[in-house]
């Protein structure tokens, strides 16, 4: 069993999962196996063996990120996915499961967004690169069943957060920029946009149960969802963090900045039909969680 981007924040949750059960996964690290390459892509595998693999690995980041890699994302994330379709196919692989992204949605999808929407527009322009290079992996992974039979699960995960996020204000996304701005002790809070945007945030524990669901349940070549159907504001959330840090300072919204993709809500249905998936953690208790686990894993280290 192999698990790309098993040190990362996902994968590390779901490493832990499966050593919880069990299992012994293979989980390479970038210095040793860069994906990006087929060199490092080739000895992985060679070095692996796999049977089953997670495929988690990626190049992300918040809207700042992406504006400023827009040809790093596009082009890491295509390779990554690119090298792993065809080396499961000359490895064998029995089962291959990929994390796609919410940013592969067309821009102005109806909500909720149906996976039968994705091919209906174009990704909103600041994740546009990162967007497309995912989708075209979920092509890869259709076209490779077609030919060789390569079984493959796709899901479309919904925004994530929770602990051992990524917390660096330069690449971060919008939880976790909050919670460490707000528990920086300023006075002020300067954000992005105007707070109207909403999106859809899923619990990274509940990510890790899809996965698992989906590698044991789920064998057909369309893309899933895995989401919690419920739609939040930008600003709600802020409200949400404030209260979880206890951040009583002033919020001042940056309306000269890019709000991002104005919607994001997800239709789940599909993934609790088809195989049993739901979302259990409210975004109120994940994000109390996500805060609990900084202040003492990162504030209180830094001490």
């Amino acid at each position: 069993m192999l698990v790309t981007g098993g040190g990362g924040f996902v994968g590390s949750h779901l490493v832990e999962r499966l050593q919880a059960r069990g299992d012994e996964p293979f989980v390479p690290r970038r210095r040793d196996y860069d994906l990006t390459t087929w060199d490092g892509a080739e000895q992985l595998f060679a070095d692996a063996r796999p049977e089953l693999v997670f495929h988690l690995a990626a190049e992300v980041g918040g809207i700042g990120a992406n504006l400023a890699n827009p040809g790093r994302y596009w082009y890491a994330n295509l390779m990554m996915g690119a090298h792993v379709l065809e080396l499961s196919r000359q490895h064998g692989v029995t089962k291959l499961v990929v994390a796609g992204t919410v940013c592969s949605y067309p821009k102005f999808a109806p909500v909720p967004f149906s996976e039968t929407s994705l091919w209906d527009g174009y990704p909103e322009e600041t994740n546009a690169p990162y967007g497309v290079a995912k989708k075209a992996v979920l092509v890869g992974a259709q076209a490779y069943r077609d030919q060789y039979g390569l079984r493959t699960a796709y899901v479309l995960p919904a925004n994530l957060y929770g602990p051992r996020d990524n917390f660096d204000l330069e690449t971060s996304h919008v939880i976790p920029a909050l919670i460490r701005k707000m528990l920086a002790g300023d006075d002020e809070v300067v954000l992005w946009g105007d707070g109207t945007p909403s999106r859809e945030f899923l619990y990274v524990e509940d990510l890790v149960d899809g996965l698992l669901l989906a590698a044991e349940r789920y064998d057909a070549p369309e893309p899933v969802n895995l989401g919690t159907g419920v739609e939040t504001t930008i600003r709600e959330v802020a409200e949400l963090i404030a209260e979880a840090t206890g951040f009583g300072g002033k919020v001042t919204w940056d309306t000269s900045m890019p709000n991002g993709q104005p919607r994001r809500n997800l239709d789940a249905s599909r993934a609790r039909e088809l195989f049993g998936f739901e979302a259990t953690t409210a975004l109120r208790d994940g994000i109390a969680r996500t805060v609990d686990w900084y202040s003492s894993a990162v504030v209180a280290g830094a001490r």
